[in-house]
Parts: C-alpha cells; sequence; structure tokens
C-alpha cells in the first residue's frame, strides 16, 4: 500500500464535473400567509347542513322537550300532591320560565321582520332606479323617514332631506339626497365597527398561538362585527337572526371566492414584498383582519336599507388601511 498523499487527475476523468448551475432550486418553504382562521371559520358558517342532519337535529329537540315537558309535569304534580305549598310555587316558576322563553321567541321574530323590513326596501329602491319611477323613490324615502323616527343620532340627516327632497325631480336624484343626508353618518358607525373588528382578529390571530382559537376568535368576532353593523342601520336582531344573517353574509363571499387572499389585499398598508419578511403569526394576523374587513364591508352590503351608490361605496382597502394601518408601525 502507497503511502503519502494520493493524487487524481481530473482532467482525465470521463465523468462531467458538477455545476452549481444544474443543482435544483431550494423549495421556498416560507409561502405567504393565507389566514387559514377566517377562511375556516368563514366555510364553518357558510355549511349548510344536510336533510339528515336538519332531521336528527329536529328530531333531538323534539324528544327532548317531550322529556323535559313530561319530567316537570310529574315532578310538579307529586310536589302539589305532597307540599301544595311549594308545587304551587314551582308551577308560578315554570309559568314564569314559560313566558320569558315566549317573550324571546316574540323577540327573534321581531328581529326577523326587522331584517325584512331592510331587505324590502333595498329590494324596492334597487327596483325604483332601474326603472327611474320618482313615485316610487318617494315611497322608498318616506319609508326610510319612518324606518329612524325615533332615532336621534338621525335626527339631522331626516330633517335636511325633508327641506331638499322637494327640489328632486327624479329617482336617483331623490335616493342619491336620501342616502347622503341620511345614511352617511350610518355608514361611517358602521366602518368603525369592521374597523375595530378587523383590528381584535388581527390581534387575537397573531398573539394567540392556541390551535383553533384562533378560529374561535375570529368566528365571534365576525358575528358580533354583522349583528352590530345591523344594529346600526336599525335590524337589530337576535342570536337566530345574527346567525341567519352571518351565514347569507358568509355564504356569498364563500360562492363569490371573495374570502380568499388577493395579491394587493394588504399592498395599502405593507408594500408589494414585505409581507414575505413578516413572522408567521403576524402576517397570518394581517391577513386575517383583512379577511375580516371584506366580511364587514359585505355585511354592511347586506344590512343597508339603500344599495351603494358609486361614489358613496366602501372601499376594502381603505378600511383595511384604517384598520390595520397602526399595527404595523414604521419601526416594525
Amino acid at each position: 500500500m502507497a503511502k503519502g498523499p494520493v493524487l487524481f487527475d481530473l482532467e482525465q476523468e470521463t465523468a462531467p464535473r458538477p455545476q452549481v448551475a444544474d443543482a435544483p432550486p431550494v423549495p421556498d418553504t416560507l409561502a405567504l400567509p393565507q389566514g387559514k382562521a377566517m377562511q375556516m371559520a368563514a366555510n364553518l358558517a357558510a355549511r349548510k347542513p344536510s336533510r339528515l342532519v336538519k332531521a336528527f337535529w329536529w328530531l333531538a329537540s323534539t324528544l327532548i322537550g317531550a322529556v323535559v315537558s313530561i319530567a316537570a309535569w310529574n315532578f310538579v304534580s307529586d310536589l302539589i300532591a305532597r307540599a301544595p305549598v311549594l308545587g304551587w310555587a314551582m308551577t308560578v316558576l315554570l309559568a314564569v320560565f314559560l313566558l320569558v322563553l315566549a317573550l324571546l321567541a316574540l323577540r327573534e321574530l321581531a328581529a326577523f321582520g326587522r331584517l325584512a323590513r331592510l331587505d324590502g326596501l333595498r329590494h324596492d329602491a334597487a327596483e325604483a332606479l332601474s326603472q327611474s319611477d320618482l313615485k316610487a323613490a318617494r315611497s322608498v324615502t318616506d319609508r326610510l323617514v319612518r324606518l329612524y323616527k325615533g332615532r336621534e343620532d338621525t335626527r339631522w340627516g331626516r330633517n335636511r332631506l325633508d327641506e331638499l327632497r322637494g327640489d328632486q325631480l327624479d329617482a336617483r336624484g331623490l335616493l342619491a339626497l336620501a342616502e347622503v343626508e341620511l345614511l352617511r353618518p350610518l355608514d361611517q358607525a358602521a366602518s368603525r365597527e369592521v374597523e375595530a373588528a378587523a383590528r381584535q382578529v388581527a390581534t387575537v390571530t397573531a398573539l394567540v398561538p392556541l390551535a383553533l382559537a384562533d378560529v374561535a376568535a375570529a368566528l365571534t368576532a365576525n358575528l358580533r362585527m354583522i349583528r352590530r353593523v345591523a344594529e346600526v342601520y336599525g335590524g337589530r336582531s337576535g342570536f337566530f337572526g345574527s346567525w341567519r344573517l352571518t351565514r347569507a353574509v358568509l355564504s356569498h363571499l364563500v360562492a363569490t371566492g371573495a374570502v380568499a387572499v388577493g395579491d394587493d389585499m394588504l399592498e395599502p398598508i405593507l408594500g408589494g414584498s414585505i409581507l414575505g419578511k413578516l413572522s408567521r403569526r403576524f402576517g397570518e394576523g394581517l391577513v386575517n383582519g383583512a379577511l375580516t374587513a371584506r366580511v364587514g364591508v359585505a355585511a354592511m352590503e347586506v344590512c343597508r336599507p339603500l344599495p351603494f351608490g358609486e361614489a358613496n361605496r366602501p372601499k376594502v382597502r381603505g378600511i383595511i388601511k384604517q384598520a390595520l394601518g397602526g399595527l404595523f408601525g414604521k419601526g416594525s
């Protein structure tokens, strides 16, 4: 065996030398945030249960209600037989409980009625605009004034509308006047609710590392936001009304593909390429907040009693910049 260093003549090798340019590219493992919490929350809320699931819940609620009612009746009857005073006292308590349940049911029905009233106004206003029907537009403005008659924050707008409506000679001008004088303050209040919800979702997603906690926070914040937006426009809803309204808004967004991250979605506050340089969690928070702002704008369009004019339509990018700009300071 030879001792000492061994020399290889590379020029006599038959195999080609490897080149750096021939190496496969390094996979890009740092994918941009996609707002998975908001997308999952939207899909959960927009998912329609099957008929089998509906039948299961209907049968389950009916059976449980029947069992509870029979047990309560037997309990009260036996208690009246053994201790009449306690039995009648329990009967009064049950009667009060049933009265409260009836009042809650009436409140839910009234909430559905208010939402239907907003839908009817928006539909009739769109019809008046499409047909240029001044008489129908006047009817819509009269109903709109009656809708906000008891609200102090709309008194100035109602008075201005009453002063200037006689000068309008076409349907578009009259509804535009109602939109500016009566609905603009409500649009601003609704936009503030959307901005607050977007900031909340962005902050919770960025700071809470627990699995599915960001999904629960996003769904809860969006439910609250949609309910408050409806209240701003006069469609105060109960629990079931809020859930139905939320499903309507999110179903529309999921169907149109709007619950997705656009290339220019965060451009107003982040610029073109800086999103990829953020921490994964912080980037997810910003994207979830931006998607919440998009849901909020859709809720404004659904809950507003008049369709938005082109000049007054809220800009998603503007709301995102206003809501999330403070979360991304210059020193970040």
